[in-house]
């Protein structure tokens, strides 16, 4: 079953079960699918619906510590919760093994031996985990893989 009509289901459900928080949560990302939709001016694949996805646990990973500097913890609880029912929908994630497997894989491949060489990593390793790993956890292992060549 394809996420969009996960969602209208998990929306129905919601609405009948009187859950109006995940309600006004699922609705919020049916809308960012369509804007998606429209300005790509066709249907989204898999890839698309993901990118979708990951920009709106993006956007609520940075207000929730935003909020948390500011001390609204009934702001951080409203973004959490947004954040937990959107990220249902998102691929399961690489474990850290699975992420450095990928990284030496990749590295080997292109034959990579200096720090230098960090965005040409980033790049080939980005393409190949694309909504499968966050991107800030990816550099971090790229950097020290790669500083461990260094020494």
């Amino acid at each position: 079953m394809s996420v969009e009509k996960q969602l209208l289901e998990n929306m129905n459900a919601a609405l009948k079960a009187g859950r109006k928080g995940e309600v006004a949560t699922i609705r919020m990302v049916r809308a960012q699918l369509k804007d998606a939709r429209i300005a790509k001016g066709s249907e989204l694949d898999e890839t698309d619906v993901n990118q979708v996805l990951q920009k709106a646990v993006k956007i609520r990973k940075e207000a929730i510590e935003m909020y948390q500097q500011a001390g609204r913890q009934d702001l951080v609880n409203k973004e959490s919760g947004e954040l937990q029912i959107i990220q249902k929908y998102l691929p399961q994630p690489l474990s850290e093994d699975e992420i450095k497997r990928v990284i030496a894989e990749i590295q080997a491949s292109l034959n990579l031996s200096s720090e230098k060489d960090l965005g040409r990593l980033m790049g080939a390793i980005m393409t190949k985990v694309q909504g499968k790993a966050d991107g800030k956890l990816v550099q971090q292992l790229a950097k020290a893989a790669l500083a461990n060549l260094s020494q």
